[in-house]
Parts: structure tokens; sequence; C-alpha cells
């Protein structure tokens, strides 16, 4: 074909953009014997056929070229016309068909005689557009191919046309016509048109009748008609009077179209007008430029401006000045035709008021598919902020009482647990500084002593001096209860004593108060928590309810820090006493040591000697528990020296073994070992002790038993000794214990000696060589003692 404005498929009367706009085949259309073309209501012409070609012999410019000057029209005289009354123009005019016949001017200036056929094109209610017949009057074909070019499109037409007498009989029925009412034409011509007319519609016939014979056109008529089967369908019509030569009305022609989409589509585009007004989210739309372009009921109570004032404003009236690059980033989404969902920010009303919201902004397209605007939702959720915060300072501030019940429960430090508290609960009330005095009342019973300030230098309390015993400390510190005022400077007992007669000079500003008095388990006051803020009504009655259980634990622990402090201080003195006990009980034992060797070297009967040898025995075993007494004292005060040098290990676990075995010959040590020298880096002397303890508790603990095992091994890292004795044996649950300081097994033997020390002593002395002690065991069955040392920091 050659135009280059139509489609593959159809002609439309603006070129396809519309749905409901009337078509024609292009295949028909090219292949007409006669010249057509259609233009545009301002005379451009739109698209032409080849027969068009061959009849003006030159081709048109599409959308360039105008009726006039291309087409010279003139009448049966000859007369040239002007553009406004020529067959096009009225046709358009008067949106209805009109023929003429006149004498036309090629482009070559040959003139002919033909007749020209103007049909209106719709788009919609409107006129869009004309086609145009052009049939030469001297050629065979104009009766012909006339009638077969206007049967040809009335039957390809997607629109049902029907053709009436003036009595209401129908006479044509094309194939859109069919298929809209189900009817046939062998079933529908000759039948009246009233078949199609629901009973309660027969008077519509009559006023289109009375329209058509007077020579009226009907357009867009929106009714209903009846298909075969009994369905109602809404239908626009539009009927045009049938004449005769003579220009006498001998029928009708009607042009139905189902509207049923399009009615389906309004009721759908009022549904959805409907919910959008009547939601209780802010709904609008807007360009991709930022203008407001719709706006609901529910945007107008969020944001306070009415439709009239906001649309065709820009978005940015509703935006913080600080917010404005997120439209940038939203329009760019919606740019992509991507969605932005649940975006939360602020935005602002006509009145100033910051409104948090949640913004789901779509992409809207044209029927093309393109991005054309933005639809945005929008939802206040100031409630949801307000609950998500209440939430988080709840979750919050049960931590800090979690936290500070905890370091109560676990701290034994005055100075820590006091400073907690106060940094916690100056936190938890939002006090600008919180402060704990205590009660220590001063030799006139007047001040209290500030212990910890949260929020503030300390400065700023102590060059004014403590707080004095005063109407309004009295209650806190006298335990009547908690004192909350919103504005203290107000309070009857504020401001009457002298010599400041209320708040000094220079001090924290303190409008808000707020004391809660710390009272033991004793019922002694030992003290007092106060805030302070410079605003008043700061504090609430929440804020007592948080401050008073901590103040409680508080109490607790202070009284546990108290009572630690005390059995420390105990421990402390008994410690002091251990050691210096100790060390006076050494020099006496030494002498009688000297002098009991003197008197068993001289020369006396047998009896006496056997006592000498015998005291001197218990001198040893008294000399030794004052060496471990002295011991202990030194681990616990931290003063155990221990002289480390390279030795061999083997050497003093067999020295060990010898004194062992000498002094008791009731069990045999057996010795189990493939080494024959290894040197370890420690303190020779202690590590000795730790073996004489353990083969002297073996053979102590297994008294009916005979023997003793040590075994000795050693690898690249560490060498480990073990003892195994065959006695009483200890249960699992004592394990824990056993190397604890004065700890006894008492029901193995309350007859067997000692003060629980000496394995204390031994688990010191190896932890300190970074070495570890332990103990296997059953009851009846005999333990085993294991030790390691570590053999890495051997120094040459």
């Amino acid at each position: 074909m050659g135009t280059g404005s139509l489609d593959s498929n159809l002609i439309s009367a603006n070129f396809g953009q519309d749905e409901n706009a009337y078509r024609l085949p292009s295949a028909l259309f090219d292949s007409l014997p006669v010249a057509v073309y259609t233009c545009n209501t301002q005379g451009y012409i739109t698209a032409y056929n080849k027969a068009a070609v061959n009849f003006w012999e030159a081709a048109p410019q599409v959308n360039q070229n105008q009726w006039f000057p291309f087409f010279k029209l003139l009448d049966t005289n000859q007369q040239y016309l002007s553009p406004d009354v020529s067959p096009m123009a009225v046709c358009v005019k008067n949106a209805a068909v009109t023929e003429a016949e006149l004498m036309v001017e090629k482009p070559n200036g040959k003139k002919i005689k033909i007749k020209a056929s103007c049909t209106p094109l719709f788009n919609g209610d409107s006129t869009s557009g004309v086609m145009v017949t052009l049939i030469p009057l001297n050629n065979y074909l104009i009766n012909n191919n006339q009638q077969a070019l206007l049967a040809s499109i009335v039957d390809s037409s997607e629109d049902a046309i029907v053709s009436k007498t003036l009595d209401g009989i129908i006479t044509s029925w094309n194939k859109a016509a069919e298929k809209l009412f189900g009817y046939s034409p062998s079933e529908i011509i000759g039948k009246h048109i009233s078949t199609l007319i629901p009973k309660a519609r027969l008077g519509e016939e009559d006023i289109i009748i009375g329209n058509v014979r007077q020579g009226k056109r009907i357009d867009h008529f929106e009714t209903m008609r009846l298909t075969k089967a009994g369905k109602e369908i809404p239908i626009s019509l539009s009927v045009s009077p049938v004449l005769n030569d003579a220009g006498e009305v001998i029928g009708a022609s009607k042009i139905a179209r189902d509207v049923s989409e399009r009615k389906k589509a309004y009721e759908h585009q009022a549904r959805l007008a409907a919910i959008v007004d009547t939601s209780d989210d802010t709904i609008l739309s807007k360009t991709l430029e930022g203008i407001i372009t719709s706006w609901n009921n529910a945007a107008e109570a969020m944001f306070g401006y009415t439709a009239d004032e906001v649309i065709g404003k820009h978005i940015s009236i509703l935006i913080p000045q600080s917010r404005l690059k997120e439209e940038e980033y939203i329009i760019g989404q919606i740019a992509q035709n991507k969605r932005v969902d649940h975006f939360e920010t602020i935005r602002i009303s006509k009145y100033g008021r910051e409104i948090p919201i949640s913004l789901s902004v779509s992409p809207i397209l044209d029927h093309n598919g393109q991005v054309i605007g933005a639809s945005k939702i929008a939802r206040d959720i100031s409630i949801q902020k307000t609950v998500d915060e209440n939430t988080r300072s709840y979750t919050r501030r049960l931590e800090i009482i979690n936290t500070v019940i905890k370091v109560i429960a676990e701290e034994l430090d005055l100075n820590k647990i006091l400073q907690k508290v106060t940094d916690i609960t100056t936190e938890l009330t939002g006090a600008e500084f919180g402060a704990f005095f205590y009660n220590a009342v001063d030799e006139s019973g007047e001040s209290y002593l500030l212990y910890t300030l949260s929020g503030a230098p300390r400065e700023a309390f102590e060059r004014f001096g403590m707080p004095r015993n005063t109407a309004v400390f009295h209650a806190t510190f006298s335990g009547e209860g908690v004192v909350r005022v919103d504005d203290i400077t107000k309070d009857l007992r504020y401001g009457h004593n002298p010599p400041h007669n209320g708040m000094p000079e220079g001090h924290l500003p303190v409008v808000s108060y707020l004391a809660v008095p710390v009272i033991l388990r004793s019922g002694e006051v030992i003290g007092g928590l106060f805030f302070g803020h410079s605003k008043a009504g700061v504090f609430t009655s929440e804020h007592e309810s948080l401050v008073g259980p901590i103040a409680a634990q508080a109490a607790i622990g202070l009284d546990n820090a108290k009572l630690y402090k005390e059995v420390k201080t105990l421990n402390e003195k008994k410690d002091e006493f251990i050691g210096l006990a100790s060390h006076e009980l050494k020099t006496p034992l030494t002498s009688i040591t000297g002098y009991l060797q003197i008197l068993e070297r001289m020369p006396g009967s047998d009896s006496s000697k056997k006592f000498v040898s015998k005291t001197v025995q218990q001198v040893k075993k008294l000399s030794a528990l004052v060496s471990d007494l002295l011991d202990v004292s030194k681990i616990e005060a931290g003063k155990l020296q221990l002289t480390k040098e390279n030795f061999d290990f083997r050497v003093i676990v067999d020295d060990a073994v010898e004194l062992i075995q000498h002094s008791h010959n009731t069990h045999h040590i057996n010795v189990h070992t493939d080494v024959n020298t290894l040197q370890v880096y420690g303190d020779p002397q202690r590590i000795e002790q730790v073996v004489i303890n353990l083969l002297t508790n073996a053979i102590k603990y297994s008294p009916m038993a005979n023997e003793v095992e040590l075994m000795l091994t050693a690898s690249a890292n560490e060498v480990k000794l073990s003892v195994k004795d065959f006695g009483i044996g200890i249960a699992p649950d004592k394990f824990s214990q056993l190397f604890s300081r004065f700890y006894r097994v008492e029901e193995l033997n309350p007859n067997i000696s000692g003060l629980g020390i000496g394995l204390y002593i031994s688990h010191e002395i190896i932890s300190r060589h970074e070495g570890n002690l332990w103990v296997e065991s059953e009851p009846d069955k005999g333990s085993t003692f294991w030790f390691t040392l570590p053999l890495k920091n051997n120094q040459e």
C-alpha cells in the first residue's frame, strides 16, 4: 500500500490508537478498484489506496498534503469551490454521509466529472475524520463498483450495520450484526426491528423513526437491545436517514456498537473512584514532573489541603526540605516502572505538622504501557511509631533494670554498686543529673555526704557544700517515702533555710524534683537517690515505679556489700593472725627440735631415747603444720615466693620417694618411669613439696594397703606425674572442693589427722608453674592424683 501511516491490519480514523474507532481491513482497502482516501478534520490526508494513486496519477504526502491545494474541486459550472463548502467539509461539519457530483482537477491539470461519497469517521462521541470515495461518472464501474465497495465496507465493519424501512422492517444485516445479536440474515431480514427491542424500550423506536422521517440523524444514542438468546446488551446507536434519488426519506440505516466493555470500564472506574474516595488511606496521583493530579478525602483529612488547593501544585509542598532528595529517588524508581513499597518517611501538613507515614508508590501506565505518572498511597503511622517507640523504651528499661539487678547481685564493691545504680536510674528517669547522698550525718546532725553523681561534674555540688537536714530533704532521709514535685521552686517546703533561702547562685537548675530513699533490711535509711531537671513536670508516677524497686534492690546490694566488707575484714584479720601465729610458733619449735636432737645423741637408757625419738617425730609434724599454715597465709596475701631455676625433675622425684620411704615403712613406693633425666624450669623445693604431699596423703588414706605407685612420663611439651593409692577413695561429688582451703572429706575417716591445706597448697604451687593438678577416684577403690608441668618454658 502507498501509505506509511497505516499499520498492516487496519485503517482507523485515529490510526489505530482507539479500540472503538471505525476499522477497515487494510487488504480490502488496498484492493478496492475505486479511489479511496481518509482525511482528518483539519483536511490533512491520512491514508489512501493504490486506486487513488492511479486515479490522481500522483501520490499525496500523508499528514502533509491537505484537500486543497492537492485537490481542486469545481462545481458543475466549473467554478472552483472553497474548502469550507466541499463535500468533505460538509460531511465533517454535519457528521453525516454527504454525496455530490462535481468536477475535479487532477495535479496534471486534467478535469473530469466525478461522484464524491463522504462518510464521517468517529472516535468515541466525536468526529475524527472522513473517508472519501471518488468515482468517475464516465466509467463503466460507476454503479457496480460503487455498490461492491459499499457492500464490502458494510460487511467488513466491526460495528453492526442494519437498514430498515420507515415501518421498521429490517432490510439489510451485516456480519457484525449477526455476531452482536445472534441472528443470521435469513432469520432476521423481513422481521420488525422490535424483535431486538426490550418491551420497556419500544417507545424509543417511535422517537427514532420520527427523527428519521424529518431527515434528522441520531448520534450515539445509548440504549439496551435484545439478543436472540434474550440477553439485554448495552449499545451505542447512530441512525441516519436513507434517501432515494429524489431526496426523499425511504428508510433508516443503523450503526450499533456494543458498549458492554465500555460500560464495564465505566463501572469499574466508578467503583475504583468510590473506593479511592472512601479509603481511610491517603491516595493521590501525580505526573512524572511531580504535579498533583488527584486527591482523595483521606488526603484532605491527613494533610489539611482541599483538592482545589492542592491539585496542580507540586508534590514538594508536602515534603520537608531535608527530604526533597527522597522524591528524586521515588520518581527515578517509577520512571523505571518499579514500585516503591512501604517507604517510611515524614511529610508536612498544611499547618506545618510533621506526619510519619508509610508510602507505597506505583507507576501509572498509558494504553501503550508507557509510564506517565505515579499513584501514591500514604498511611499515617504516628500511632504505630508511638507504639514501636514505647515498646523499644519498655524493652530498653527492662534491659537496664536487668543490668542493674545483675550488677547488684554480682558486685560486692560498694562504690561500683552505687555508681551503677545512680547512672542507670538517671537514664531511666530522663533526669539531667542524678546523685546518691549517704545519710552520714555530721557532728551537728545537719548534712549528708555526696557519694555518687551522674550527668553533672562533682564540682557543681562540692562548692555549695552538702545538703542539710531541711524540710525538702527530711522526708527522704527519714524514710517517709518518695518525693516527686513538678516544680520544686513552688513547693511549700522550699526556700526557708538560710543562708541560701532557696537554690544557691550557680547551682544546677532544678525544677522537676524526684527523691527516693534507700532503706536497708534493718530499716536504716542508708541514703537517697536524687534527680533533677531544669523543666517542670518531667518526672511521672512511672518513674517512681521504676526507681523504687531499683532502690530496694540497691539496698540489698549495699547490705551484701557491707556484709562482704565485714567478712573480708575479719578474714584479713584471721589471715594476719595465722601468719603471725605461724611465724611465732616457728621460733620455739626450732629451739625444741634442736634440744631434742642433742638429747637424742646423749648417753641414756633405751626407753628415754625411744621417747625422745617419738617427741622429735611429733615436733617435726608440728613444724610441718606450722609451715603449711604459713604457706597458706602467704598464698592468701599473694606473697608466696617461687625461686625458679633449671633442675633435674627425676632427681627431685627420687629424693622425695627416698624421704617418704624412709619415714613410712608401712608402704612400699613403686616407681614406674623410663625418664632418666629431665630438665624442668621451676622452684625445685616447691615441686618436691607437692610430690611429698601426694605421697604422704596416699599412705595416710590407704591404711589397709601396703603399697603406693608413682608413675612419671614425659613428652615434648610436658612432664606428667601420678601417685596412686589403694585406699578408701573419694566420691566424685567431692572433687570440686578437694583443692579448697581447709576442706576435708570427713566421711572418709574422721580419725585421720589433717587440716585440709596440703592439697590447697599443692594446687597453688602447680598452678603458679602453669601446670594442672587433678584427681581420679572411686570409693573403696583408691585414688590417683595427677599433675603436669609444661616444658616449653625451660630456660637454658
